[in-house]
């Protein structure tokens, strides 16, 4: 995988894409799929999330303060479903559905290869957790799988069916005020 500078978070996850959450409890991997996400800001780059207390997720996040999301594919839309449809405290989710754990470099959350991005981070702020189930999360390092085909995320439209991206809409000319962004 390539790396990219953390710094460019922003531009994977702005569009909001459906994820998955990787997370490592006591050496036990586990995937969560997740909609409910948004970049809070460019630097750091913090990203705000819900996984709440019905997530099998949610205790290894507060113990272990890091993870790491993954940016799956059109491709992998029915794992994005089955994955979201089960709990990582019944099932092993990554050998169930086939999917390959990478290591990550600087949590103990693995990378997902399938995935066509993955951003390590680790949680920042907590404030938000009890009451909206918030956590706020930095990124550390953006990995980016450049062979894979598929390049099209997936978006819910919060009914079980999906907008899929397409096409791509130039504007960079006209993004004067955040040319500094364009890197």
């Amino acid at each position: 995988m390539k790396e990219l500078p953390v710094s460019q978070a922003y531009r994977l996850l702005e569009p909001g894409p459906i994820v998955f959450v990787t997370t490592s409890q006591n050496g036990k991997p586990n995937i969560m799929t997740m909609g409910f996400h948004m970049m809070i800001q460019h630097d750091p780059p913090l990203i705000g999330c819900i996984i709440g207390p019905w997530d099998h997720s949610y205790s290894a996040l507060r113990a272990t303060g890091e993870c790491v999301i993954a940016i799956p594919t059109v491709d992998l839309a029915e794992k994005v479903v089955d994955i979201g449809n089960c709990s990582g405290e019944a099932v092993e989710k990554f050998e169930r559905f086939g999917l390959t754990p990478q290591p990550a470099r600087d949590v103990a959350a693995p990378l997902i290869k399938e995935c066509i991005a993955n951003i390590e981070c680790r949680v920042t702020d907590t404030r938000l957790v009890d009451e909206y189930s918030m956590f706020i999360l930095e990124a550390y390092r953006i990995r980016v799988n450049a062979d894979r085909k598929e390049r099209r995320t997936l978006h819910h439209r919060g009914d079980g069916s999906f907008t899929v991206d397409g096409d791509v809409l130039d504007l960079r000319e006209r993004m004067v005020k955040w040319r500094h962004l364009q890197r």
